[in-house]
């Protein structure tokens, strides 16, 4: 995949097809429509072009929403579009500036100048220019003078709820990992780097990977017990992961994350592992010993290898 990113100035040389937004999450409602990108290029053999931006929009214009989250960082989002056929992904660098485009100078500059817009697929209700004034209906006026295709894909609605990034990131944040990964249609990830700890957990008998996540903008799950799913290069290895404070045992009160690794002792210090989560298992709780807490994550463990054995057997019975 083509990747375009830190500039304004750039220009498709062939006619596309485009689709734009910012496709937090790459959830299914946005598989749907990078679906139909496919459908089009298959059809009419031309690229599957995605205009995304950097930093999220509502970053920009709404500044004092400070505690936005987001549930991919532009690399891991990438990397999911290329993993969904995009041939070209333009990042643009969204300000103040570009907001106050009109319709029209959006479509002119944009969609026909820049991209060399022939279809046009864009999610339900999208909104875009000077005061989210463009709509479809906007789009389908120009489309005849401009001589391009455009089509809206309908919402992806589970149990009558329609799916959203903002509904996605509320389940995380609630610790619902389930319900998360079902509207995802891929498991909640993230990228952290492998640091030096206190090593307690090699005393208890779980020795754990302590994790440390460079960006402040990522957004990480409720406080609790986990079980993952750990890609090391190019190897995976289940685990139980705890994102707490550690109450039994410290009191600085900082939130710390580290992963114990099932069958795993090999020194991973300094290197970038990808936490795939599968399941919330606890709350994080207070013990009065040391051994009540080793007894509860031998608890911990037994669930997973429980769940182990129910993905193994859901994999035989689709082969």
């Amino acid at each position: 995949m083509l990747t375009v990113r830190n500039t304004k100035h750039f220009r498709i040389e062939q006619p596309s097809i485009v689709t734009i937004g910012t496709f937090d999450g790459v959830h299914l409602g946005h598989q749907k429509i990078l679906s139909r990108l496919q459908q089009l290029k298959q059809k009419h053999g031309l690229n599957a072009v995605v205009l995304t931006f950097e930093p999220h929009p509502r970053k920009v214009l709404h500044p004092e929403q400070k505690d936005l989250k987001l549930i991919t960082l532009i690399e891991e989002k990438l990397n999911l579009l290329e993993n969904y056929g995009v041939d070209v992904a333009i990042v643009y660098p969204f300000d103040k500036s570009f907001s106050y485009f009109e319709a029209r100078e959006y479509i002119e500059k944009i969609l026909l100048k820049s991209l060399k817009v022939k279809y046009l697929v864009i999610g339900y209700d999208h909104k875009f220019g000077h005061d989210r004034t463009g709509d479809i209906k906007i789009l389908k006026e120009y489309a005849k003078e401009y001589d391009y295709e455009v089509e809206e894909i309908d919402a992806i609605d589970i149990d009558h709820i329609a799916i959203s990034s903002s509904k996605i990131r509320v389940a995380i944040e609630a610790g619902n990992i389930d319900l998360a990964n079902n509207y995802l249609g891929h498991y909640f990830f993230l990228y952290a780097t492998v640091v030096h700890g206190k090593q307690l957990g090699k005393q208890l008998g779980f020795p754990t990977a302590n994790l440390k996540i460079e960006s402040k903008d990522k957004l990480i799950p409720k406080i609790g017990v986990y079980f993952v799913e750990v890609e090391i290069a190019a190897n995976k290895y289940y685990g139980m992961m705890n994102i707490g404070i550690n109450p039994t045992t410290d009191n600085d009160g900082k939130v710390k994350m580290e992963v114990n690794i099932f069958d795993f002792n090999e020194d991973i210090y300094g290197k970038t592992v990808c936490i795939n989560f599968l399941k919330y298992l606890r709350d994080e709780k207070k013990f009065n010993t040391l051994e009540e807490l080793i007894d509860e994550i031998k608890e911990d463990k037994k669930k997973c290898l429980v769940l182990i054995e129910e993905i193994k057997k859901t994999l035989c019975s689709l082969t």
